[in-house]
């Protein structure tokens, strides 16, 4: 477990008992604050401000919420919400491909299979798109694989 010490300690003066109450804190603040669909629902902040996290899915909590004090049904909400977003993303989906067109952000649509992703532009209607367009266009966009340069032979050097 990684517990960053708070502003203004030491760490070359930390001795066992101050490491100690600072891990039972980080534990205490990772601790599972609900469990939804039995699996734990976490809360947290970071640099867009406070969110949970459940199965693996970072949910913002948006002003209208305490994120301190989240009701059970709150974080119900939140997290069917966010679901229900996920689902309604999804344009296309090639399972067995493994490819898929999503919305994204400002009226565009990605195709996405593994880590390749390729944006569309906005004038490309995402849900005309076949999968034998998809896939031309994923074999356009895959890197290629460099060969290595060979390397500049020496020349010899004629001495006079």
């Amino acid at each position: 477990m990684f517990v960053s010490l708070p502003k203004g300690v030491n760490p070359m003066e930390v001795d066992q008992e101050l490491a100690i109450e600072l891990i039972e804190e980080k534990k205490k603040a990772d601790a599972p604050i609900y469990t939804y669909k039995k699996l734990p629902v976490t809360k947290g902040k970071g640099r867009f401000g406070p969110f949970i996290k459940w199965s693996g899915m970072f949910i913002n909590v948006n002003k209208k919420y305490d994120s301190d004090n989240l009701s059970n049904s709150d974080i119900e909400t939140l997290v069917d919400e966010k679901i229900q977003k996920e689902i309604d993303k999804v344009i296309h989906d090639w399972k067995e491909e493994g490819i898929r067109v999503e919305k994204a952000r400002w009226g565009r649509s990605n195709i996405i299979k593994g880590k390749l992703k390729i944006e569309l532009s906005k004038d490309i209607d995402p849900t005309k798109i076949t999968l034998e367009e998809a896939k031309r266009r994923i074999e356009a966009k895959k890197p290629t694989k460099k060969k290595a340069k060979a390397k500049p032979k020496a020349k010899a050097i004629k001495k006079k």
